[in-house]
């Protein structure tokens, strides 16, 4: 099988899944379940993977972060955290908690607190504002996942072993690419049948890749990418496919005025293997409240704008003395 095949499978699989699961839950909705799994899956491998490689290049070939005690983890947090902008306790790894899954009675509350500790490990630190909020839409004490407890953890069970079933292979194999590839493939199916296709949720992966090789003709490396209307972040991400994201030298910076595509943008960043300190992903209005005024200039601003909002043009004081809108205000 061909790794097109392999990938056409996977997808297959995936979208399967998604329809399988998700029951009497609103496909829009249930989205935030199965993306926000893949993304803890992917979290907690991407931070074994490193721990391994990295106590492996010190002699220890045995070291497996996730078999080791909470207690004995404790003592690289600090440095951890410093270089990947996130800590998980072994006990908190998704492998570790897919295990017990089945006869934990309080499985919606393990992962609630899971996700907090895992957003929480960054607070005072650089990386906080890249890690806040990024499991907000994952509510596993939510009815719509069932009316009790007990139904509620059953759904959980079935995401959470489906999610782990997914062959995305080893991430030591260099294969994290079908994370990220997996998580845009379900981005564009949510949207799609969501009728949420018109580019203010997710922008079609040919698109943004024409839009990349336009705006970077002639040029092999670039210091900054910028998108004021990000959403989900695909069309910035096509620069690290068609540069190489080692080339996009200071990073990807973006604005998105949706909190949860704004939270999916964080997500899609981290899983195409963005390290914190190569992204900024600012929320709120671009037009009123633009947010990376100090980080200019950009190399490339590349943008699909959600073009149906009304403009408030010369009705609004405050846009037309703002120095981006004025020109084009005087004389309208």
């Amino acid at each position: 099988m061909t790794k097109e095949q392999e990938r056409e499978e996977l997808h297959r699989t995936i979208w399967q899944i998604a329809n399988d699961l998700r029951g009497s839950v609103d496909g829009w909705d249930f989205k935030s379940y199965v993306l926000g799994m893949l993304f803890y899956r992917f979290i907690s491998e991407n931070l074994t993977s490193y721990l391994n490689k990295e106590e492996q290049r010190t002699g220890n070939t045995k070291f497996d972060y996730s078999k080791i005690s909470d207690k004995d983890a404790e003592f690289g947090r600090a440095d951890t955290v410093k270089e990947k902008g996130f800590y998980i306790l072994p006990s908190e790894l998704f492998m570790n908690v897919r295990t017990k899954a089945r006869n934990d009675a309080n499985l919606n509350e393990t992962l609630s607190t899971i996700f907090k500790n895992i957003e929480n490990s960054a607070k005072g630190t650089d990386s906080e504002d890249d890690l806040r909020g990024l499991f907000d839409d994952i509510d596993v004490n939510s009815n719509k996942l069932g009316g009790t407890v007990q139904k509620r953890n059953e759904l959980l069970v079935k995401i959470i072993e489906a999610i782990g079933d997914l062959k995305l292979g080893d991430y030591q194999d260099n294969t994290n690419d079908l994370f990220g590839d997996a998580y845009e493939f379900l981005m564009t199916m949510y949207a799609s049948n969501a009728g949420k296709s018109g580019g203010e949720f997710f922008t079609p992966q040919e698109v943004s890749e024409l839009l990349a090789e336009i705006t970077v003709v002639g040029k092999k490396e670039v210091n900054k990418v910028y998108d004021p209307c990000c959403g989900s972040g695909s069309m910035l991400l096509k620069f690290a496919k068609v540069l190489g994201k080692e080339n996009v030298r200071q990073g990807f910076y973006g604005q998105e005025v949706n909190i949860t595509t704004y939270n999916l943008c964080r997500i899609n960043m981290f899983l195409h293997d963005i390290n914190y300190e190569k992204f900024d992903i600012a929320h709120g209005d671009t037009l009123t409240e633009p947010k990376h005024w100090d980080d200019e200039p950009f190399d490339c601003i590349i943008s699909n704008p959600p073009y149906s909002i009304k403009w408030e043009g010369d009705a609004n004081p405050l846009l037309i003395n703002d120095p981006r809108f004025s020109p084009a205000c005087v004389g309208t």
